[in-house]
């Protein structure tokens, strides 16, 4: 069998709710029909619809289950290993089946080692026209969230570590980074004081931008640490490009800066 491309790409018109499923090995496709079920894993047909991680004994023979009930398909884990989706979250054994939105969804069955194995989703909707190519269609700019200099200097310094781009990045404590911004702009009167309310300020006003994470206390939830607003705050000017590596640069000993506010 000759697989199609990516269902990132889009899928033919089909009746609302029609499920599209895909690996790297097996494809298929099922009409919304209340109480149909399909099976992915490691094993064979027909006990799974859908071969998934089909050389890694770390994949479960039935790994994940696809359920069309409520007008909706759900996904459940099956097997022993985590099941993750999209913005990181992750399904154990134990968690509740999650019904899948319209559009494409991938989600990545944990394997041996560091290995992840892909399966494609995609449920119709009303709207679907088929795959349309857009090749000479203008880019969509990503969301640039204006900082001022201070502001940018200030978050390269705490943020260094993401624009490394290194695995699981942290920010720098405001200690270390009032010592660093002594050091880059000494009549500047950086301390962790000012450090606190500048980074406060950027964090209320960019909130009500629809920031793509957090950034204000939720005293439903609790208090957070404040380290976690400011790991959202840099991971979504990181991902959004608002800051980027160049502006490393700002760290640089010989950087020329406008002369600090009186």
């Amino acid at each position: 069998m000759t697989l199609s491309t990516s269902l990132a790409r889009g899928v033919a018109p089909a009746t609302p709710g029609t499920l599209h499923a895909r690996t790297v090995t097996d494809e298929l496709s099922a009409p919304p029909r209340q109480g149909a079920t399909l099976c992915f894993g490691r094993g064979e047909k027909p006990d799974v619809d859908l071969g998934v991680g089909v050389d890694d004994l770390r994949v479960s023979r039935r790994h994940g289950e696809l359920a069309f009930h409520q007008g909706m398909w759900w996904l459940r884990n099956t097997g022993q290993q985590l099941v993750r989706l999209p913005r990181g979250r992750m399904m154990h054994l134990s968690t509740e089946p999650l019904p899948l939105d319209t559009g494409y969804t991938p989600l990545f069955v944990k394997g041996t080692g560091y290995r992840e194995h892909l399966v494609e989703l995609y449920v119709s909707g009303h709207d679907d026209h088929g795959p349309v190519s857009r090749r000479r269609a203008e880019t969509v700019r990503p969301e640039i969230f204006a900082l001022d200099d201070d502001e940018r200097l200030l978050l390269v310094v705490l943020g260094q570590r993401y624009l490394l781009y290194e695995e699981d990045p942290r920010p720098l404590t405001y200690s270390m980074a009032a010592k660093q911004l002594a050091y880059l702009r000494r009549d500047a009167g950086w301390n962790e004081r000012r450090i606190e309310h500048r980074i406060e300020a950027v964090r209320r006003r960019l909130d009500r931008t629809g920031f793509r994470y957090p950034l204000m206390h939720d005293k439903s939830q609790g208090r957070p640490t404040d380290n976690s607003l400011l790991h959202n705050l840099v991971k979504g000017l990181v991902e959004s490009t608002t800051l980027v590596p160049p502006d490393l640069e700002l760290m640089e000993d010989d950087a020329v800066w406008p002369d600090p506010a009186p």
